[in-house]
């Protein structure tokens, strides 16, 4: 599950955490709010921007021998 978090201070600081978004494509989806919002002081990325996706593939690749006896 996708979640965004934003945690607004008094001083008008605002605190985004992105959860549930695997690899850098979280930058794609904050881009937008993060222009909106003003000055970006700081990126911390979390071990889910460095994970890398996981593909499953439904392909199975079979070999089979016959003997000559």
């Amino acid at each position: 599950m996708e979640t965004l978090e934003f945690i607004i201070y008094p001083d008008g600081r605002v605190q985004e955490k992105v959860t549930g978004i695997v690899g850098a494509s979280c930058a794609e989806v904050t881009a937008a709010i993060e222009a909106e919002l003003g000055q970006v002081l700081n990126h911390e990325p979390t071990s889910e921007y460095f994970a890398a996706k996981v593909q499953q593939s439904n392909v199975a690749n079979t070999h089979t021998t016959y003997s000559d006896w």
